[in-house]
């Protein structure tokens, strides 16, 4: 059977994207549809780059101390030139690689085929030999929560607020949660954060969490842990959550920021017999097969890991398998978190938790950056970086990372983490030179500080 293409690919987001460009690359015919008018997915128009920007802005103002024109809807503004930057960049992509995109709403009619429902209302189809889905996810909103009202806000709607509020309940202290308390916070916004479970980001190493809560505190933040929400009332007056625990928190705006969902309703999926879990998710095999062998999905639309770094080579891998019948490239083991709170977090590899129930003999490399040159000419001194590694090996296990840079500081520790035999040890940070004053130069004082712990030595590290 002739078809119109080789592969199309349902989203053109980093997973898209990703997709998209490994199969044209391989000389397939590849088309793209999206229902976004401009390329970039949710990633760069409602969620990664938008946040981001926003959160660089009030970053900026509590550097500089300037808190004098806090106006939420003018920095929200901030954004939009990176946006439109990253728009025409990816824009170009497409284009480079001759890769159509086909703006409207795409639902399979049979295994093979497609209806694309333009924004005029016009339908058209298109075949492909392959298909590739990579949708994203939404904000999960429970059918009890009234989200037409305008007080009432997800991470979505919250980047369309246009006034600066007093206070702000949050409910979710997850990534989204953990990030916007910071971003609200920064503008001297009351905020109360809202955690169903009994700490901030469980997964991450327990002193890094320790010390985001001790920060959160310390500017202003208010936490409550172990609580479900009962009901939500709102007016033009404001928000009214009421807790199980018969606690009740009135704020000008609730953000809800509890869980997401694959955007995988109404594309026809049931009708070619493509399997979802409860919260929409695509369920694929390792090489991200659907049910359909010819349909693969990528991105948050499967759910975890929900990184758009690992989305796009999952996009990659995905067409890898498509084109070619198979792929030996995988996600990494460890894929490095990053948090974008103020200040930020990032990780990679085991926490002390983990090591501790699986009995690894470890031990700890701490660097304080308030004792860090680089860090007190730039007046970002919070925070630190902890190195865990084997006690008899060295081997590097886990590297945790709280404060200014964080996400870019932990790639140096993820590119030993993933080295083998004596590559992957304390000693590497030990015997490297680091430029002075650097951020990085905390991997050579952690290094040397869990040395000395090891030979029981003391230093003027700790």
């Amino acid at each position: 059977m002739t078809y119109d293409y080789d592969v199309i690919v349902i989203g053109s987001g980093p997973g898209g994207e990703g997709a998209a460009m490994q199969a044209a690359k391989a000389g397939k015919r590849v088309a793209v549809v999206d229902d976004f008018p401009l390329v970039g997915g949710n990633c760069t128009h409602r969620a990664t780059i938008p946040s981001k920007a926003l959160r660089q802005a009030i970053q900026q103002m509590e550097d500089t101390r300037d808190f004098r024109r806090v106006d939420y809807p003018a920095l929200l503004q901030s954004a939009a030139s990176v946006i439109s930057q990253q728009v025409e960049l990816r824009r170009s992509f497409y284009e480079r690689n001759g890769v159509p995109v086909l703006h409207g709403w795409a639902s399979f009619t049979d295994p093979h085929t497609i209806a694309i429902k333009a924004p005029s209302g016009l339908i058209h189809t298109s075949t492909a030999a392959g298909f590739v889905i990579a949708t994203g996810a939404r904000p999960y909103h429970p059918p009890d929560v009234d989200f037409s009202h305008p007080r009432i806000l997800d991470s979505d709607s919250v980047l369309r607020l246009n006034v600066t509020p007093r206070s702000m309940t949050i409910y979710g202290a997850g990534v989204v949660g953990c990030e916007y308390a910071s971003i609200f916070r920064g503008l001297r916004i009351k905020v109360n954060l809202v955690n169903t479970r009994d700490r901030l980001l469980s997964f991450l190493d327990d002193e890094i969490v320790d010390a985001l809560s001790y920060h959160l505190r310390e500017n202003g933040v208010l936490i409550r842990h172990n609580e479900e929400y009962e009901r939500v009332e709102a007016n033009d007056e404001g928000v009214t959550l009421y807790l199980k625990s018969n606690k009740q928190i009135h704020s000008d705006y609730l953000l809800w920021a509890n869980g997401r969902t694959g955007n995988s309703d109404n594309m026809g999926l049931e009708t070619i017999g493509l399997e979802r879990d409860s919260r929409g998710n695509i369920i694929v095999n390792e090489d991200y097969q659907s049910a359909q062998p010819h349909i693969y999905a990528v991105g948050d639309v499967v759910g975890y890991p929900s990184l758009a770094s690992a989305a796009y080579d999952q996009g990659r891998f995905a067409a890898q398998h498509l084109v070619y019948g198979k792929s030996d490239d995988l996600l990494v083991k460890y894929i490095p978190t990053g948090i974008y709170t103020i200040p930020e977090i990032s990780s990679v590899g085991l926490t002390e938790r983990e090591l501790t129930e699986a009995k690894v003999p470890y031990e700890v490399g701490h660097s304080l950056f308030r004792s860090l040159a680089r860090a007190q000419i730039s007046g970002r001194t919070v925070g630190m970086l902890k190195l865990l590694f084997h006690r008899e090996t060295l081997a590097i296990l886990g590297v945790h990372c709280f404060g200014s840079q964080a996400s870019e500081i932990v790639h140096i520790g993820q590119a030993i983490l993933a080295q083998k035999g004596e590559a992957n040890t304390l000693m590497y940070f030990i015997n490297t030179t680091f430029n002075y004053p650097t951020m990085a130069e905390a991997y050579r004082v952690a290094a040397l500080n869990g040395l000395n712990r090891v030979r029981g030595r003391s230093t003027s590290h700790e």
